[in-house]
């Protein structure tokens, strides 16, 4: 497990509102680039960050994971007030997946193998260095420079 990985895990005590905050200011963000990149209001997230919020749709939750580039699953935990599993991997179909957007969240389920929608085997590795995805903020391997997605 990398640095950056460890740092996006919420400590066990940890609130929604500092867990947000905390990977915000790491990634240097502000409120209003925060917001803008997940697709939310900015009155929404500083609600959020200021403890008002501690639960919210599927859509802020997934465009929130986004933006951060944390797994959903950690933000659904910590909204929860549950401990998160550290064995949580981000996958993604090579198919269906679009670069530059969220990956669906029932590819994230620890139990899914294959891609809901086509069939395919869910990728969790770099395929050329078979290091872990640790975000799909960006559309190439940090370690290696390879594309997750081929061009067809």
């Amino acid at each position: 497990m990398n640095t950056l990985e460890i740092e996006s895990i919420p400590a066990p005590d940890e609130t929604l509102a500092n867990y947000i905050r905390r990977i915000r200011v790491s990634l240097g963000l502000s409120q209003k680039e925060l917001a803008k990149k997940a697709g939310i209001h900015l009155q929404s997230l500083g609600k959020m960050e200021r403890g008002k919020t501690a639960r919210f749709n599927r859509k802020t939750q997934n465009g929130l994971a986004y933006a951060l580039g944390v797994p959903d699953e950690y933000l659904e935990a910590i909204s929860k007030g549950v401990a998160v599993n550290q064995t949580t991997a981000l996958k993604f179909c090579p198919e269906c997946w679009r670069p530059g957007t969220a990956p669906e969240s029932l590819w994230m389920n620890l139990r899914a193998k294959y891609c809901f929608l086509c069939g395919v085997e869910l990728q969790n590795r770099c395929r050329s260095c078979h290091q872990s995805i640790t975000s799909l903020k960006h559309r190439f391997c940090p370690y290696c420079g390879t594309a997750y997605k081929s061009v067809p």
